[in-house]
């Protein structure tokens, strides 16, 4: 289980990602007429481009540890996982995260290519494009990040209970093997007794000196 060497990077990045939608939320509200439109179209959108920035931010945690956990969870799931206990709910939940996955990576190169076509402008001038793309590059992806917020303490969750299942068992089976072994050990049948060495035998008398 190689995969869940991973779970402390994603449980804190999907706690990042929901603590920058809840500061939005917590503040939103208060920056819109009874309508729901913006009463400063800055100061809202200043707003959201800190909201999706920092989500995006840890939604590249995603991106860099998570693609082989929800593949790594599907191995170690059994059967009946999927049916009832305690992780069934939460399999239901990470349905789609390889497509979401998938998806924000793509996002990712996307903007990777575009910045490699900068290369080589003025300083001035990339930092200000590369201002521009980072923020439309967050605000595509604050539909990803969002999701990933979402599904993320379910992937841990799933993740972190055939570990615990698996550690749990090991001991089981050690144990299982030293009595087996301790119980060949004592069923094994006494050594032989030793055969009883003949004794040397006996040599013919010299024939004597003739004279």
């Amino acid at each position: 289980m190689a995969w869940r060497r991973h779970l402390p990077a994603l449980a804190s990045a999907a706690a990042g990602i929901n603590e920058a939608c809840d500061a939005w939320d917590a503040v939103s509200d208060s920056l819109c007429d009874a309508d729901g439109w913006p009463l400063d179209d800055k100061v809202y959108g200043d707003g959201k481009v800190k909201r999706d920035a920092e989500a995006w931010k840890h939604a590249e945690v995603f991106l860099d540890h998570g693609p082989e956990v929800p593949a790594g969870v599907r191995a170690a799931a059994d059967g009946p996982d999927y049916v009832e206990g305690p992780i069934s709910d939460d399999l239901r939940r990470i349905r789609g995260t390889d497509t979401i996955l998938l998806r924000a990576e793509e996002l990712r190169h996307e903007w990777a290519d575009v910045m490699a076509l900068m290369d080589g402008s003025q300083p001035s001038v990339l930092h200000l494009y590369q201002e521009r793309a980072e923020e439309h590059r967050n605000a595509e992806g604050w539909h990803y990040s969002h999701e990933l917020g979402s599904k993320g303490p379910a992937l841990v969750r799933v993740g972190e209970y055939p570990a615990h299942r698996a550690d749990t068992e090991r001991p089981t089976q050690t144990e299982r093997a030293c009595v087996a072994l301790t119980r060949s050990t004592h069923n094994t049948p006494a050594g032989s007794p030793a055969s009883p060495q003949l004794p040397p035998a006996s040599q013919p008398p010299a024939p004597g000196r003739s004279r």
